[in-house]
């Protein structure tokens, strides 16, 4: 299993946040095509148990979880980012880490393996 730089998975799920498809975000990393539309795939398939994870993190950490907890954004792949991003916002303030990169919160938690196969566990 690979483990991707953070950076490409801060990238990608902002990039998919918008709306960009696998050609406009191979082109922005410099990836093939067929490399980035392996990681989209991968990504929907598991989407719902990303959030779902992200989501039970973020609340553990959240002095008061009513007030972290996204209110619905729209597709299942906004929903995801919005829970991996708002862990990382609990995650920061539970540790006082105000300065860590949202990205960089996240890639700890799934250790680098956000975009790789098997990831998280059923």
């Amino acid at each position: 299993m690979h483990s991707w730089p953070f950076a490409v998975e801060q990238l990608v799920d902002e990039l998919l946040g918008l709306g960009w498809g696998s050609r406009r975000i191979a082109e922005r990393l410099g990836r093939p095509v067929t490399t980035v539309r392996g990681w989209l795939r991968c990504w929907s398939r598991r989407v719902g148990r990303t959030a779902a994870v992200f989501t039970a993190w973020m609340v553990a950490l959240a002095d008061d979880p009513a007030q972290v907890l996204p209110a619905p954004a729209g597709s299942a792949v906004a929903d995801a980012v919005c829970a991996v991003t708002g862990f990382a916002f609990a995650a920061r303030a539970r540790s006082g880490m105000l300065r860590v990169p949202t990205w960089l919160l996240v890639s700890a938690a799934c250790h680098g393996r956000l975009l790789a196969p098997g990831w998280p566990p059923a």
